[in-house]
């Protein structure tokens, strides 16, 4: 069977954190503990080898989530780093459907009240089969 890539990009443009003014970044919404839940489409019910790639600001501990139709990744899904990253997670506890699926960022309050971060795109990868 032959395969092509696809994807969907989701703009998230959002700071996560406790306080309005813990950032500045003007381009980002501040959402507080969690993104509404962006959607996105998926054109195929055989979706394969999915995976995701974020942009993010400042990222201060680990646990932070990015959930996929409501549920986690698992494992880490957006590491620390002082400045921009480009970080990739595969998608391998959760199904993309065919169809709406959702995108949501939600932070983690555990480890540090105190964390706050930027999400500007997230790109959501799949291969699917070429009828």
């Amino acid at each position: 069977m032959t395969y092509r890539a696809n994807y969907a990009l989701v703009n998230v443009s959002a700071f996560l954190g406790p306080e309005r003014d813990e950032l500045d970044v003007p381009w980002a919404e501040f959402v507080g503990d969690a993104t509404p839940e962006f959607e996105f489409t998926v054109p195929t019910d055989r979706a394969t080898d999915p995976y995701v790639g974020l942009q993010a600001f400042r990222v201060g501990e680990y646990g932070h989530e990015l959930r996929i139709n409501g549920e986690s990744l698992g494992g880490f899904d957006v590491p620390p780093a002082s400045g921009w990253q480009y970080w990739e997670d595969a998608i391998t506890e959760v199904e993309l459907v065919e169809g709406a699926n959702t995108l949501q960022i939600v932070r983690d309050r555990t480890n540090d009240d105190d964390d706050a971060f930027a999400v500007n795109n997230v790109t959501v990868h799949w291969r699917e089969p070429v009828e």
